[in-house]
């Protein structure tokens, strides 16, 4: 996997990344580090955060279960001063709209909005209290404009997302932080390979798609770089598809 992307504002910068362990999250830990960025990690998988550290010198990790709101504040709290977050952690559960249960309802709100409500209130206010400009990027979905099969806690979750987007870019803009989310389709990460390798359950998307491909990690990884960078200074507040047009009919 390789990056064109360079951009001075990130070294000496320091960044907040949620969902650290696995996939996009840890993509953009490791591009943001190579860029010059003081990188804190979080992940609720221990192995996966020595891993990180081990291929990252430098970046500080903490395991750490977001969907604990108390625990989450307090540690946050005492990370050093800010200039980037990205709410990158998320979970999802299988379950039809009939089947749909309450606790697995709640997990997926607890992790999915929550823990950016909580994670992003704690930032915000030490960033207002420095006078530091700063950027937020929270990683969405497609899935908060399209219902998909199985999907209702998830989808509903990500709605959720772009609602609290607009509202965070709209009370925080006045103080220099921008807010924005990206929403791309179906990644390409490992476990996206997996899910989307029958290409029975496949070709129905992609022909739907005038690039003829599903999204891969450097995709987003290079759309998150360009709203936390001061090259996206004037962009607040948008939902940025990441989906090859399949929308655009």
């Amino acid at each position: 996997m390789s990056y064109d992307y360079e951009d001075p504002f990130f070294a000496g910068r320091s960044a907040l990344v949620t969902g650290s362990g696995k996939g996009i999250g840890r993509a953009i830990t490791k591009q943001l580090h190579i860029l010059g960025a003081q990188v804190y990690a979080i992940s609720r998988t221990q192995s996966d955060l020595e891993s990180l550290a081990s291929e990252c010198p430098g970046i500080l990790t903490y395991c750490l279960d977001l969907s604990d709101w108390k625990k989450t504040e307090d540690v946050v709290k005492t990370l050093p001063p800010l200039d980037c977050l990205v709410n990158n952690a998320g979970v999802t559960s299988l379950e039809s709209f009939l089947e749909t249960k309450a606790e697995s309802f709640e997990r997926v709100m607890k992790t999915n909005v929550q823990s950016v409500l909580n994670v992003s209130q704690v930032v915000a206010k030490h960033m207002i209290k420095r006078g530091a400009h700063g950027s937020i990027v929270n990683v969405s979905s497609v899935a908060s404009t399209r219902a998909l099969n199985l999907h209702t806690s998830y989808c509903a979750s990500k709605a959720a997302l772009d609602s609290l987007t607009r509202s965070m870019a709209l009370e925080l803009g006045p103080h220099k932080i921008r807010v924005n989310s990206v929403n791309p389709t179906v990644v390409m990460t490992d476990m996206g390979k997996l899910a989307w390798s029958d290409p029975d359950k496949s070709e129905p998307i992609l022909n739907r798609i005038p690039l003829g491909k599903f999204v891969e990690v450097e995709d987003v990884v290079n759309a998150i770089l360009f709203l936390l960078s001061d090259r996206s200074s004037m962009i607040n507040g948008v939902h940025l598809p990441i989906e090859g047009g399949l929308f655009v009919s």
